[in-house]
């Protein structure tokens, strides 16, 4: 016998579990029948992929007992078993990556928090909250040896040999006092049907019954075992799928949506996909879960396969069952299978067309889609080209007009001779819609989409054109000839403010790639823009996040408003000794209003004073 320590976020894990959750606790069961299912699954991927397992004869089953006199409830399977190693690695430490992520998103709301157990694959430990003691009596197929794992949930756990015929895992519940209710045969049950009705096993419950007048037990299976990605979709009621999407996923919230097919033809496979209502709590990890498993005649293959949906359809869950593939196909080999290609293109092409539909027929149910996952759709923009044109149409955007807006409705709605669609981006929302950039959009009444996620910089590049209608920055230096409405009298204004232009010019040359007039300004005295071939300041930014520090420095140009009174005042008197200083807050405000850092925030300072000085 061996004694162990918990690892510290386990000892958390309890502490919340038994003192946060216990308002719904019955998803104990639930979380412990996944496990089995689990393991059945994995001896059966064995049994057809590794010559070793290939004679073993495998007849799925999960059993749950109760003893009523001694307050157990027991919960045993035949899949895969676990040996010593297991047992450490499986119940005395969370090895997934993300557990202090995890922790940290408890917010001591019940129905919120059992949701993230499922996801997070810790559920085994929920148990404690109906048991003072548990152990678990398991033996690994193709080993002789059986352990048995033992824990009061006191931040310490036992390790001993055992002894058990068959492969799989018997899980012993010793139920606290007052949890009688889970000894209850309608009690398991309905908590079964309510969460396990679909798992592809059968699960039998031992029942006694009274026959010639004596007492008899036997197991009766209790859930349907049905795969219900298999199921014609008008055999299938709503709640149904609810159910079998929380069995699933562990979300103990309603799916937002869901999408199932069953394709028959050149190629014949399943799918079932959920929209979750809720964010898995890796969404914006590089190290995320993926959430779509992969069966083969129904035989599971794979959970954790990346390349079953494409990174921005992260947040999927749900099946893909094929009929096609070959039952002992390996998963390193998947990635270049066509037929699997095929699926998981169709696949995709599915998923965005029901969400157009979606945002066609129910748009606040859109939005609340939108408001969970649409950072992480506009990432298609840019890695999926094929189906670039259907996400465009799925994109929505906030403007100096509107709250929400799609790329239709602002074409639609484009003023007369309006020769493109225009966007501004950075971070802050507020300080976009008073950037000078837009000063004389504002004044032409020419609505503006405002992006200010930070996958934006980096998608919006990559949209040239949208329904043949240029895309285009009010960042870059080509708008300005857009702004132009009377050519002569631009011609003039060169001319009469030519001197301080050259003066400007020779002063900011080491910051500044040129010094030009503006039309796009109507207040402001100046404004940062950048060549329409380099990156703006918000991509600089996103590509510096993405680990590209070393990037050459990007020269801006520096536009100045030929109308605003400071611009007038110079060009009249382009002598002034304070023009280097003048000409340097000209620069560094524009950058500041643009959100940019000032190289030297305390010459910026000395100089402000200094013009201070002489005017007061």
């Amino acid at each position: 016998m061996s004694k162990h320590k918990f690892d510290t976020e386990i000892n958390q894990l309890l502490d919340l579990m038994i003192h946060s959750l216990y308002s719904n606790k019955e998803i104990f069961l639930r979380e412990l029948i996944s496990n089995a299912s689990d393991a059945i699954d994995k001896l059966k991927f064995l049994t057809i992929s590794d010559e070793k397992f290939k004679d073993l004869s495998l007849e799925p089953r999960i059993e749950i007992e109760v003893d009523k006199d001694k307050k157990k409830l027991i919960v045993r399977d035949n899949g895969i078993g676990m040996n010593e190693e297991d047992l450490k690695e499986h119940l005395g430490t969370i090895a997934k990556s993300g557990t202090k992520s995890f922790l940290s998103q408890l917010s001591g709301d019940a129905k919120k928090d059992s949701s993230l157990i499922g996801q997070f694959g810790v559920g085994f430990y929920s148990a404690f909250m109906v048991a003072k003691k548990i152990e678990v009596i398991s033996k690994k197929a193709g080993e002789d040896k059986a352990y048995k794992w033992v824990s009061s949930g006191n931040g310490e756990y036992e390790i001993k040999e055992a002894k058990k015929k068959t492969q799989g895992t018997e899980v012993i519940l010793h139920l606290k006092d007052g949890e009688e209710e889970f000894l209850d045969d309608w009690t398991i049950e309905r908590i079964v049907k309510k969460y396990s009705n679909h798992i592809p096993f059968p699960i039998y419950l031992l029942k006694e019954e009274e026959k010639d007048g004596k007492k008899e037990k036997k197991f009766e299976q209790i859930n349907k075992a049905s795969a219900l990605w298999r199921l014609n979709k008008n055999e299938i009621t709503d709640e149904e799928y609810i159910d079998f999407y929380k069995q699933l996923t562990g979300d103990s919230n309603d799916p937002l949506h869901w999408i199932h097919t069953n394709a028959e033809g050149t190629l014949e496979y399943s799918t079932l996909f959920y929209i979750p209502s809720v964010a898995p709590f890796d969404l914006f990890r590089v190290d995320y879960q993926p959430g779509v498993k992969l069966y083969v005649k129904r035989v599971f293959i794979t959970d954790d396969d990346k390349e079953l949906m494409p990174t921005y359809l992260r947040f999927v869950r749900g099946i893909i069952d094929s009929e096609d593939l070959p039952l002992n196909v390996s998963r390193e080999i998947l990635q270049q299978n066509t037929i699997l290609t095929k699926i998981k293109k169709s696949s995709v092409k599915k998923i965005l067309n029901e969400l157009k539909k979606i945002k066609e027929k129910d748009f606040d149910k859109y939005l609340k889609f939108w408001k969970l996952f649409g950072k992480v759709l506009k990432e298609g923009v840019y890695t999926d080209f094929e189906n670039r044109d259907l996400l465009l149409d799925l994109l929505l955007f906030k403007s100096t007009k509107r709250d929400t807006v799609s790329l239709k409705e602002y074409k639609e709605a484009m003023k007369e001779g309006q020769k493109s669609i225009y966007y501004i981006t950075g971070e802050d929302e507020k300080m976009l819609k008073n950037s000078p950039l837009i000063e004389s959009f504002k004044a032409k009444d020419i609505e503006v989409l405002i992006l200010d996620d930070e996958v934006d910089s980096l998608i919006m590049p990559m949209v040239t054109e949208y329904d043949k209608t240029p895309v285009k920055s009010v960042s870059t230096s080509d708008i300005d000839e857009e702004q132009k409405e009377d050519k002569e009298k631009d011609k003039e204004k060169e001319e009469e403010f030519s001197k301080i232009l050259v003066k400007l010019k020779e002063i900011l040359k080491d910051e500044v790639k040129d010094v030009k007039l503006s039309s796009r300004l109507k207040e402001s005295p100046s404004c940062i823009v950048f060549d329409k071939n380099d990156p703006d300041f918000a991509m600089q930014e996103m590509l510096k996040q993405m680990g590209q520090t070393n990037l050459p420095k990007v020269k801006p140009i520096l536009e100045i408003n030929p109308d605003n009174e400071i611009i007038k005042k110079l060009s009249q008197n382009d002598s002034l000794s304070e023009l280097n200083d003048i000409a340097h807050i000209l620069y560094d405000q524009a950058r500041l209003i643009e959100g940019m850092k000032l190289e030297d925030s305390s010459e910026f300072v000395k100089r402000i004073n200094k013009i201070l000085t002489k005017t007061i």
